[in-house]
Formats: C-alpha cells, sequence, structure tokens
C-alpha cells in the first residue's frame, strides 16, 4: 500500500521491511513496541544495536539565561549644602550588548516597584506642571547604565535605515564617549528601531514614569544624591545654586559618560545635567488622569478624555511635543531635578538634547 506513494523512487529491502511491518493489517505480525521499531531502525542505519534499546527521549535544551554581570559603584549623599554625609557601596546587575565593532551597550536591570510620582507643593522652585503627586507601579525593566555615546550612535546609525536617515555623527561637541547630542526625538525612536531589529530585542525610549523611577531610584529628595546638587556630582550650569547648596563650575559642553562616578541607588550614572534625556510621552501640562502603570501616557493610556476626538484635539493643539528629563550641561540645578519636567518640538535638533534606552527586561527560564 505504501509503495503506491513513492511516485518512482526506491527504498531499500532493509527500510521495506520495516514498513511492511508497520503498515501490517494482522495485529500480531505488527510491531508491538517503540522499542522494536527503535532497534530496527539502529540496524537499518548501520549502528551496533545497545543492550538497551529503548528509545532515548529528544532533549531541549532550555536557552540559556541571557549573560548579565554584576557591577559595583558608590552612592553618595548630601546635606543640604552639598556636603557629603554619606557614602556607601551599590551593586546591580547588568545586561552588555554587543553592537559590533567593539562598541557595546551596558543595559541596566531596574527591579519593579511602586513610588510616588511628581513633586510635593513644598519642593524648591517646583511647578504645578509636576503635580499633582501620584502612586504608579513600575514592571521590572531595562535601562541605559549612562546615556547613549557618539560611538553607540555612529554604530547603530550605520545599520539599515528603516523609515528615516539618520546623521551618523550630528553632535556638537565630538568624542565617541560623550552623549551624542542634536538627535531629534524622530532620530531617536529610528535609532531605537534599528538596534532592536539588529538585536531581536525591542529597544524604546523610556516611558515619563519609568524615567522618574529609574531616576530616584528609591528617594524622595530633588535629587537622588540629596536636597541639593553639587558640580562635583554632575555636569550643569554651576554659575547658579539650589536651595543653600554651592555655587561651581561652569564647563559649557558636555562631559564623557560615567566621569561623576557616582551613580544612584539602581546603578544609573549622569541622571542629572549632561545632556537632557527624550522620553516617549507626548506633553502634558499637569498629572491630572495620569496613568498609574508606567505605561506611556498617550491615546491609548488617557484617562482625561470622553473620547479619541476630545483626546486629539488636545493633541494637536500641544503640536506634539515630547518629553525631556534630567536637564543638561547648560541647565540652572532646579532643572536637573528628579521631578522637574519639560518638553521640545519633536523635530528639535538643540545641542543638549540626548536620550537613554529602556528595553523590556529579558526572560528568565526557572
Amino acid at each position: 500500500m505504501w509503495r503506491e506513494h513513492l511516485n518512482g523512487n526506491q527504498v531499500s529491502d532493509k527500510l521495506g521491511k520495516i514498513l511492511d511491518r508497520l503498515a501490517e493489517t494482522v495485529f500480531k505480525k505488527r510491531y508491538q513496541s517503540v522499542a522494536e521499531v527503535w532497534a530496527d531502525l539502529q540496524g537499518y542505519s548501520g549502528r551496533k544495536n545497545s543492550t538497551n534499546t529503548t528509545p532515548q527521549p529528544v532533549v531541549i535544551k532550555t536557552p540559556p539565561k541571557p549573560p548579565t554581570q554584576k557591577f559595583e559603584f558608590d552612592i553618595v549623599t548630601v546635606n543640604s549644602k552639598g556636603q557629603q554625609i554619606n557614602c556607601r557601596r551599590g551593586q546591580a546587575e547588568c545586561i552588555i550588548e554587543d553592537l559590533g565593532n567593539g562598541v557595546t551597550l551596558e543595559m541596566v536591570m531596574i527591579p519593579g516597584g511602586t513610588f510616588i510620582m511628581g513633586a510635593p507643593s513644598g519642593e524648591v522652585q517646583s511647578s504645578d506642571d509636576e503635580r499633582p503627586q501620584h502612586r504608579v507601579t513600575i514592571k521590572p525593566f531595562l535601562m541605559g547604565k549612562y546615556p547613549v555615546t557618539q560611538a553607540q550612535w555612529q554604530q547603530v546609525a550605520s545599520f539599515p535605515k528603516l523609515q528615516r536617515d539618520l546623521s551618523p555623527d550630528p553632535s556638537c561637541f565630538k568624542g565617541l564617549n560623550l552623549p551624542v547630542e542634536r538627535v531629534s526625538w524622530y532620530d531617536v525612536v529610528e535609532w531605537c528601531a534599528r538596534l532592536s531589529k539588529r538585536i531581536g530585542k525591542p529597544y524604546r525610549l523610556p516611558s515619563e514614569a519609568e524615567w522618574e523611577y529609574a531616576a530616584r531610584a528609591g528617594t524622595t529628595s530633588p535629587f537622588h544624591v540629596g536636597d541639593t546638587l553639587t558640580t562635583d556630582l554632575a555636569n550643569y550650569n554651576g554659575s547658579y545654586t539650589y536651595g543653600s547648596g554651592p555655587k561651581g563650575a561652569y564647563r559649557q559642553k558636555t562631559t564623557p559618560v560615567g566621569q561623576f562616578q557616582q551613580a544612584n541607588a539602581f546603578g544609573l550614572y549622569d541622571i542629572h545635567g549632561n545632556v537632557w534625556e527624550w522620553c516617549a510621552d507626548p506633553w502634558h501640562d499637569s498629572y491630572k488622569g495620569a496613568p498609574s502603570d508606567g505605561g506611556v501616557w498617550d491615546a491609548g493610556n488617557d484617562n482625561r478624555y470622553q473620547n479619541y476626538i476630545e483626546y486629539l484635539v488636545n493633541f494637536l493643539s500641544n503640536t506634539n511635543n515630547r518629553v525631556l528629563r534630567g536637564g543638561s550641561w547648560c541647565s540652572f540645578p532646579e532643572n536637573c531635578r528628579c521631578a522637574n519636567r519639560d518638553w521640545y518640538d519633536p523635530d528639535n535638533l538643540n545641542y543638549d538634547l540626548g536620550f537613554r534606552v529602556a528595553c523590556a527586561p529579558p526572560t528568565l527560564s526557572p
């Protein structure tokens, strides 16, 4: 019967006998177990029968957990005058992505948790767009240890174009380990898409809630270092002070990522100053109706409007401005606070606009 389906092909006598027995209509003449079939197939393939003819199950190996690397860092706390009052060691895990040509990207594991987003009314030089304070729950995710550098930008910009062209060297201040700047929000979205396609992971901009949660790293003070900021800890316009803090240097340019060796408690560097960091969210002028799930506050996650048309009218009236966080090398210190918010047109190419990337956490096997 089975020979009718060979279409002119031939099989050996040995294999023919095995197939005949498999298709035998008389039950007692058929193979009585898988082990018998396995033994005959071993003989057909030229293998010597072992004493144990029981077929071995196919073992499908579980993919290994993504390689992680633990690293240590200093966590500094200052008092209201900017004087160091504590320094402790912290530890975190990161995943190192190989971008090619010797360029890597370090992504820190950010644990999930719940925090209070925004500034209290009593926070010095805070504004109403940072209120009302509200509770937000964040799922675990990965975030760049540093702002994206010019070396990383150049490497990913060399990957195949998806939607728009990217300048491989857009920055005003040149240096492979300096943060990339003069990149628009649209440029950054394209860069993340190219990276995602090459690496096979969903790289993206962080939501505004994710950014503040990661920046605070469990703190509730204006800065993750405490109640003020100093230019020994961050790159901003030190000609101006915050609260009772001291004046300091005004470098008038970006500094290499990680130059300030103190990180926050999650292991993130350069959170305050250096370059403003784009977030995924469109701008809202307050937190009224903000989501509590840590997602991007867009048309699919907006509690203020009765319908999509009402949202769209507001969206267009705000000209699609996008959120920026963290302050920059030319910012006053109050603009570097964890709660501070700003916005720009997504086409803007200022020399203080950069970003750091986020990504969904790897799926780890139990």
